[in-house]
């Protein structure tokens, strides 16, 4: 059996389609919190979600057979973790630059490679110990403890890395029984259940006409982006698309200059550098490992 050839043209055009979505949900996000609190634009994004999921679930399998599952507790724990990712991503989207919580965002990978011992058996080595610290230092650049101050933004950055990296090590136990319609099907139906439940427990408020086609941009954006993201990896191995999605970066620093007058941080650009060389090491050695077994 002849094996794909990557198309790296393709991916990056798909990866120029994640980018797009990310920095229009990131604005987004921002002017939707004008009026609602992250709860409120969690159960309105993931309830448009499910609409979106389940229309296209209905025209393209035409019933729902697909989403039936036997792995609920793995659903379970994959979007709790999910949720308080998401909803500390937008709590930091209020508190800090955007260069800043991409920057952060960037160590997801790293946390995997501390964590994929515990939850997948992977062994960690002294080399993927050696590359987490240095994604480390990239993260004490970024945030300059002792030069600036740091507040609860910082640390919801960091955290919601957590909450994406165990997100996406249970989506890799996942994958291995069911479809990714499933996934995203049980995704935004859970998670319009735990935003609702919060969202009515801190005061749930209506958004105003006006705020509705910002969430629709969230709803939509947080399927594209991901959708784009796997289509690219799909095309080119993750070797080649993980320096593509370093251009999120400077775009979102300048669209931040643009909309918010953001100062644009030369340690933000020299941190995220810094993370991105520690996953992209790992990448290499993971690809490697993966040739020669």
């Amino acid at each position: 059996m002849t094996q794909t050839q990557p198309q790296p043209l393709k991916a990056a055009l798909w990866m120029c389609g994640a980018i797009v979505s990310f920095v229009l949900m990131a604005v987004a996000g921002r002017a939707v919190q004008v009026e609602l609190n992250t709860f409120e634009l969690m159960f309105w994004r993931s309830f448009m979600g499910f609409l979106l999921v389940a229309a296209i679930i209905r025209v393209r399998r035409g019933d729902f057979a697909i989403v039936r599952t036997q792995h609920w507790g793995l659903h379970l724990v994959r979007n709790t973790f999910h949720f308080a990712g998401q909803n500390l991503w937008f709590y930091g989207l209020m508190m800090i630059p955007l260069s800043q919580l991409v920057a952060l965002e960037f160590t997801g990978p790293i946390w995997v490679v501390l964590l994929a011992p515990v939850f997948l058996g992977e062994r960690l080595t002294g080399v993927k110990l050696a590359i987490t610290l240095v994604g480390f230092v990239g993260v004490l650049v970024v945030a300059q403890p002792g030069v600036q101050p740091l507040n609860l933004g910082h640390l919801a950055g960091v955290l919601a890395a957590v909450g994406f990296a165990m997100n996406l090590i249970f989506t890799r136990k996942i994958m291995l029984h069911d479809h990714v319609l499933t996934v995203l099907f049980w995704m935004t139906l859970s998670q319009t259940g735990m935003a609702l439940v919060l969202a009515l427990a801190s005061g749930f408020t209506w958004p105003s006409l006006h705020m509705l086609p910002w969430l629709g941009i969230i709803a939509l954006t947080g399927l594209s982006a991901h959708y784009s993201l796997t289509s690219a990896l799909g095309l080119a191995p993750a070797t080649l698309v993980a320096p593509m999605e370093f251009a999120r970066l400077p775009i979102v620093a300048l669209v931040g200059v643009w909309l918010y007058a953001e100062a644009l941080d030369p340690m933000v650009f020299l941190g995220a550098a810094i993370i991105f060389s520690a996953n992209f090491l790992n990448l290499r050695l993971n690809s490697r490992r993966a040739a020669r077994a």
